[in-house]
């Protein structure tokens, strides 16, 4: 979905012992960085400078020779994008750079290398985020009946039957010409008859393939989900384990888990995880990136997902990302 590069600018940013950046601008086309500085944490937030209504891709590396994706961006209505690294307390160097995108509709979000391709990861709303991986786009929790914008689904994850995770007319505004549903057999019994023409059961610790990449099902359930009525997910994706709660207790079997690139967790109160148990729980199975997710309380709270990451110490080394889900 991305084409060509129209315009680059390379930053340095050198991180040295007791905390002093050092920037340098290689180049003065735009995109620019206006802004390259150390936040809480020693996280560096930066500003991208450029037109309006455009799309940018922001690479980073720990040396000049070796970049990855980072994130692509929108700019919007105004020229100036704002994106925090949050990998930086845990690198003794940092490199970025900058490209403008051309064409309309570009999949933004946080890149996850692979060994095939980038993974970009595009949260939603509550429970659901988007995925895009080698031209497929996989929909976690779909509920908005006027959909997203996006690309259709090529593959469907329902984690269980309530409301803000499962709704019939979402799973039709991005369901495609080749669209497969994955979920368990509680959310099975509940789609239409269209639905359950392309849907699968997936019980836990089964698996399947789907679009070039493993989906497995592991245990989600709590005094409010019934044990097997509900899923998590661990996506097998170029080599990167990507993990999916659902909503979950802090149970044996996700602190369990092993080898995990990216997790998505729950909390929230009183129907999923406390900070205190989603805290033990990620501290337990070590993620290397965890993103909070579904953390707005029954209140209307929002503020379990900074907690969290205050609470999961940065000497851990498991990497926080606060993004936008409300």
């Amino acid at each position: 979905m991305k084409a060509q590069t129209l315009a680059r600018l390379y930053v340095v940013v050198v991180c040295v012992v007791g905390c002093c950046w050092l920037a340098r601008v290689f180049a003065q086309a735009p995109p620019q960085f206006t802004r390259v500085q150390p936040i809480t944490n020693r996280e560096i937030a930066l500003t991208l400078s450029g037109q309006t209504g455009a799309y940018y891709q922001i690479d980073a590396a720990t040396n000049l020779t070796a970049w990855d994706g980072l994130a692509t961006l929108a700019s919007g209505a105004t020229s100036s994008i704002q994106y925090t690294d949050s990998a930086t307390p845990f690198l003794s160097a940092r490199y970025y750079r900058a490209q403008q995108l051309t064409g309309s509709n570009v999949f933004t979000g946080d890149h996850l290398p692979t060994t095939n391709g980038d993974v970009i990861i595009h949260p939603a709303r509550h429970a659901t985020l988007i995925l895009n991986w080698q031209g497929s786009t996989i929909y976690v929790d779909p509920t908005n009946s006027a959909g997203y914008g996006l690309p259709k689904a090529d593959l469907v994850l329902v984690t269980h039957a309530h409301f803000d995770h499962f709704n019939t007319a979402g799973i039709n505004a991005v369901v495609g010409t080749n669209t497969v549903i994955i979920t368990s057999q509680d959310v099975y019994n509940q789609l239409t008859a269209p639905q359950k023409a392309i849907g699968r059961v997936l019980g836990y610790g089964a698996s399947t393939n789907v679009v070039g990449l493993e989906v497995q099902a592991v245990p989600a359930y709590n005094s409010y989900h019934a044990f097997g009525t509900g899923n998590g997910y661990v996506l097998i994706i170029g080599g990167k384990r990507i993990f999916i709660s659902g909503d979950t207790g802090n149970i044996t079997e996700m602190r369990a888990l092993t080898n995990i690139d990216v997790a998505f967790v729950c909390m929230n109160q009183p129907y999923t995880m406390t900070v205190a148990e989603a805290t033990n729980a990620v501290t337990a199975f070590h993620p290397k990136v965890v993103y909070p997710y579904h953390y707005q309380d029954s209140g209307g709270a929002t503020a379990n997902a900074a907690v969290f990451k205050q609470r999961l110490r940065t000497d851990l080394g498991i990497e926080v990302r606060l993004r936008s889900w409300y």
